[in-house]
């Protein structure tokens, strides 16, 4: 019997049959920009491969002002129905279905020439939209109908029509970006009144047979949101109008309130969709910061959903359905939510991939094909840089040898695991772990690797990683001083502490600090406290009245940098405001443009600005130093005087804020090439 009966059990959406319960949900990958279109059939002729029940393209525009970006694609052209062909009868040959989302992006779209309910500014966007009038509005319903019609004609199953996450539909329904005073705007009957007459022209253009899938905003996460009496009756309404299924949306762009960061605890939205279920006949489907086949299972199980969305674990893992179902779910790459190779790279105008799994979106230009001669390779660091090599070599067929003085896998992964928040790269190290019981793997823990122990390799790759960069700022005798590893293995620093170095790893140290007990990330209950996360039915939007209640800071904390800008500037494009916001809470003192003039017993001398004015003693127990790492290249130094060639790669290459994500990626692609 499978493990998984709920999440593998087939289910019909309108005429269609679906093999399981998960829905690949869209992303926005940047592939289709490209032009290259046997590299998207390839990307999503994987997922399909890899047993996804219904994949979402990502969203595809209906007109011109509608697109995301200027350029965006979309289905104008027979050429583009001819490509998106190519797409479809990938994953047709493949035993899948997918539907195609049409995304008008109204007030968020990145171009002089958008448009949208009335002219309200986006906060995330420089550019404000235009007003429709009446002819306006029946343009852009007409463009999403042809659309969808376009998209049957192309060989989509179906299609996903965007309502949620502040977008144009959803900017309709709320009074905030909807001021109209005519047929569209006013009451609640009014500016409902766009999303189901295009649900209902939509299902026309399309016919009976397709899948309609509406993605529907169950929490809006901003003032004046939708009440909960609303998303029924708009619930109701698609649905009337010719909806096959009700997807899940939670929180609009915009919103202050982190979604799918990976602090957000799993499934942190399911009780929503639990809720909207028995109100509607259709099928419902939950979504958000669900990346296991056990939380999928679970959460159908216990009736909150139908069926199961999960987007970015299908860019971590292009075969998660069909190992779960083959007894292998220890096997799935798992999607960590860092959003540094996914949401990153899409709202910086970068292709997509994942941080996890380089392969994604580069299926045919990164492979991974049998070795034309089997050799012996030796890896040295079994951090993330050195478990990668060492998995892709191994798979290629050659013979790997890893080494690392540490007793147990993961390098500093073992520390970021440690940061609440970052909770789940526990899994991270656990799938290495397992993907390292490859049979041609030998796993040698405990043992510092020299010159002699290489000479017999073929290839030989130091992923030997970094140490702590000493600033060289002046000490007293008998001052507290720790370094970012002390910290995160546990150090007690005192109960006030100047932190030196406001980047990635100083906000973790930061976070680490002012943090005690359970992490909210853990608890539900307590992560809606501390960003004022409200139920819907019982605050307006989901935003709690009395605002965020976090618990108080365990320290009093400084967050210091050299450089004088705004501490965080150079975090994650998507999750630095979250951080940044995070020790704001927790009244963490961050300061740009200081100068570190000396560590005494009392506390942190320091000084502002280039002329080093206003000098200042932080009154601190300790000071813990985060201020950059240096390559650890000491056996490198010690083959290249042997004559032994090595490669280099991670943080034993660039020591550059412990980047996971280039180490992991460098690291697949040397492998790929051995």
């Amino acid at each position: 019997m499978s493990s998984y009966p709920h999440l593998l059990a087939p289910i019909t959406l309108g005429q269609v049959t679906l093999r399981n319960r998960s829905l690949m949900g869209s992303m926005h990958t940047g592939l289709e920009e490209t032009g290259d279109w046997g590299r998207v059939a390839a990307f999503y002729a994987a997922r399909a491969r890899g047993g996804a029940g219904l994949i979402v393209t990502g969203g595809m525009a209906p007109n011109r002002e509608g697109g995301v970006f200027p350029g965006a694609a979309g289905l104008f052209t027979d050429t583009d129905i001819a490509n998106h062909r190519r797409v479809t009868d990938a994953v047709h040959a493949e035993g899948g279905h997918i539907a195609m989302q049409i995304l008008h992006a109204g007030r968020y779209a990145y171009g002089k020439d958008c448009v949208a309910p009335s002219a309200v500014k986006s906060p995330i966007s420089p550019f404000p939209p235009r007003e429709l009038d009446e002819a306006g509005i029946e343009k852009q319903i007409t463009d999403i109908a042809t659309a969808a019609a376009r998209a049957i004609v192309a060989g989509y199953d179906g299609v996903e029509v965007m309502g949620s996450e502040g977008y144009f539909l959803n900017q309709f329904l709320v009074a905030h970006t909807n001021r109209r005073t005519d047929g569209w705007g006013g009451t609640y009957d009014n500016r409902m009144r766009l999303p189901v007459e295009v649900v209902a022209r939509v299902r026309a253009a399309m016919g009976p047979g397709a899948v309609l899938i509406y993605r529907i905003s169950l929490i809006d996460l901003v003032p004046d949101g939708s009440s909960w009496d609303e998303v029924i009756q708009l619930a109701k309404a698609i649905e009337a109008a010719g909806a096959s299924v009700l997807n899940t949306g939670i929180g609009w762009h915009e919103a202050r309130v982190p979604t799918i960061a990976t602090s957000v605890p799993r499934a942190a939205f399911a009780d929503l969709t639990a809720r909207l279920r028995p109100e509607v006949g259709i099928p419902v489907i939950t979504s958000n910061r669900i990346n296991t086949p056990e939380v999928a299972e679970s959460l159908l199980a216990g009736g909150a959903a139908d069926m199961v969305s999960m987007a970015r674990p299908w860019l971590a893992d292009e075969a998660f359905i069909a190992k779960a179902a083959a007894g292998r779910a220890a096997e799935i790459a798992p999607c960590i939510a860092c959003n540094q190779a996914c949401l990153d790279h899409t709202f910086s105008g970068r292709l997509t991939s994942c941080l996890v799994n380089p392969r994604a979106c580069h299926e045919t230009e990164l492979t991974y094909a049998p070795a034309p001669v089997a050799k012996r390779v030796a890896v040295v660091g079994a951090g993330p840089a050195g478990m990668m090599a060492a998995i892709v070599a191994a798979g290629r067929g050659h013979s790997v040898t890893l080494f690392d003085k540490a007793d147990q896998v993961g390098g500093q992964l073992n520390l970021a695991k440690q940061v609440p928040g970052k909770e789940e790269f526990h899994g991270l190290v656990d799938w290495f772990a397992t993907a390292l019981g490859h049979a041609n793997i030998a796993v040698k823990l405990g043992t510092s690797a020299s010159v002699h122990d290489l000479q017999a390799f073929d290839e030989v790759i130091l992923a030997t990683g970094v140490t702590p960069r000493d600033p060289g700022i002046a000490t007293d005798p008998g001052s507290k001083v720790f370094s970012y590893i002390d910290i995160l293995k546990g150090a007690d620093p005192g109960p006030r502490v100047a932190i030196i170095g406001a980047g990635g790893i100083g906000f973790d140290v930061a976070e680490t600090l002012v943090h005690e007990g359970v992490s909210p990330t853990l608890d539900p209950g307590l992560w809606r406290a501390e960003w004022g996360v409200s139920a819907p039915w019982v605050d307006r939007g989901g935003l709690a009245a009395d605002g965020p209640a976090p618990h108080p800071p365990a320290r009093e904390v400084h967050l210091l940098q050299r450089k004088a800008e705004k501490p965080g500037r150079g975090l994650g494009k998507t999750t630095g405001w979250i951080h940044r916001a995070s020790l704001a809470m927790k009244r963490v003192r961050m300061q740009g443009g200081v100068n570190y003039e000396r560590i005494t017993p009392d506390g942190l001398l320091i000084s502002h600005g280039p002329n080093r004015e206003r000098p200042e003693l932080l009154a601190v127990d300790a000071v813990v130093l985060c201020a950059g790492q240096e390559p650890e290249r000491g056996l490198s130094a010690e083959l290249t005087r042997a004559g032994i060639p090595h490669h280099l790669i991670g943080g034993a290459d660039v020591a550059a804020e412990l980047d996971a994500k280039r180490a992991i990626d460098q690291a697949a692609r040397l492998a790929a090439g051995l």
